[in-house]
């Protein structure tokens, strides 16, 4: 009897264990569901961990080099020719893509112009 209550709590621990490193993924991270690409902006946790994801990354480009010009600026320090580069880019890609340019914009110290950024907010939520 004895012997039986014991291999029932060690099935139980390793149970839990087992839950335990799914849940966080062997990392010791919790994974919040999903991917980065469902970060909505809602959830901190989610960008924050999808920030720190992208860090250790290669920045990807979206066929945007040409803003590179723009490392340093101050988003409210563009003419509206300038967002409007911003712009052109930003329509030409898919959707789904938008909210990776931001990341990819971001680690390249480049801060959107905030003419576009209502733009580019309401492409992200769809």
């Amino acid at each position: 009897m004895i012997v039986l209550l014991i291999s029932l709590l060690a099935l139980g621990i390793v149970v839990a264990v087992f839950a335990k490193l799914s849940k966080t993924g062997g990392s010791g991270a919790v994974v919040t569901g999903g991917t980065c690409a469902t970060c909505n902006g809602e959830d901190a946790k989610c960008e924050q961990e999808c920030m720190l994801e992208a860090a250790v990354k290669d920045i990807e480009y979206y066929d945007d080099e040409e803003l590179d010009d723009f490392r340093g600026r101050p988003s409210d320090g563009y003419t509206d020719e300038e967002a409007e580069r911003f712009r052109d880019v930003c329509y030409t890609m898919r959707q789904g893509e938008v909210a990776g340019w931001c990341r990819s914009l971001t680690l390249r110290g480049i801060e959107l112009p905030n003419q576009v950024k209502d733009e580019v907010m309401m492409m992200i939520e769809r």
